[in-house]
């Protein structure tokens, strides 16, 4: 028989009867956030980039500071030899594994645009996500989540039907996979609707518009380089749930995980002094799958 003090009996009745009465997932995260103030929140890197005798990032620095990685199966990036590699590195770093496909684009690394319908874009996240678990199987790790890649990722964002085709390719191969979107976009409603677990993603760097959407790189201001502007705002989304779009207005936004980047030495050096801060400010940094049930 377990005894248990008064004030942990206490905290466990107002759990339960908090749960009981709100949506189960939401109650809690809320509960933890406004209660009892505890955060928590994902840093997600894109890896395994490089593609034959071309290097491209610096995946062996990068992933010493995240929890979650994001490795390209070969389509806009990557080959056999490098997805291998990066998997046997993130079990080695103890780092969570995502798949993260692109439209079949080496040359333009999967950021253009392809008018493809929403049955090819399922086949080309079911093709490459089967390629990533092959290797993740050998290796005896799992996949924690599908991210989109580059143009697929941000026209998923906007268009629904692409979103779906998506979240439906994430299900038929295995639904506790979690999908990881833009915050608040028709991927995460897509993924929603179709039963799955969903993890809002948000950029340290980027700037946002009035609805949410990334500012598009070929527009000024597009990508913040002021480091601490960038950490403040970053500490903000995940304490507050809010950030400053260009137009001075507070959006609403939701941050469970926050992509970063390891392309150059400043780029890993801003990955470091993110989660140190956040640390800082009592934030718990840690895979998606550790809080997103």
């Amino acid at each position: 028989m377990h005894i248990i003090d008064k004030e942990s009996f206490r905290y466990f009745v107002f759990l339960s009867s908090y749960l009981l009465n709100t949506h189960r997932n939401r109650a809690f995260e809320t509960f933890e956030q406004e209660v009892i103030n505890i955060f928590r929140v994902d840093l997600n890197s894109d890896l395994g980039e490089s593609f034959g005798s071309y290097t491209l990032g610096m995946d062996d620095q990068v992933i010493k500071h995240v929890t979650s990685v994001n490795i390209a199966c070969g389509w806009h990036a990557g080959d056999p030899l490098v997805m291998d590699r990066t998997v046997k590195a993130a079990l080695r770093e103890g780092t969570a594994i995502g798949a993260h496909p692109g439209f079949p684009d080496l040359l333009g690394f999967g950021r253009r645009n392809l008018a493809a319908t929403p049955e090819e874009v399922k086949a080309y996240v079911i093709y490459q996500l089967g390629a990533l678990m092959a290797f993740s199987k050998a290796n005896g790790a799992s996949i924690q989540h599908v991210k989109a890649h580059g143009a697929l990722y941000n026209m998923a964002a906007k268009d629904a039907k692409l979103a779906a085709a998506i979240a439906e390719a994430i299900r038929e191969v295995d639904q506790n996979i979690i999908l990881m979107g833009l915050a608040n976009s028709e991927m995460i409603n897509a993924g929603k609707e179709m039963g799955l677990r969903t993890a809002n993603e948000v950029f340290a760097d980027r700037a946002y518009n009035p609805d949410g959407t990334l500012v598009s790189r070929r527009l000024p201001g597009a990508v913040i380089h002021d480091a601490d502007l960038a950490i403040s705002r970053v500490v903000r989304m995940v304490k507050e749930g809010k950030v400053q779009a260009v137009n001075g207005e507070d959006i609403e936004i939701k941050a469970d995980s926050i992509c970063v980047h390891g392309d150059n030495p400043e780029a890993v050096e801003f990955t470091r002094k993110i989660r140190a801060r956040l640390e800082q400010e009592g934030v718990e940094v840690t895979a998606v799958s550790n809080f997103i049930k």
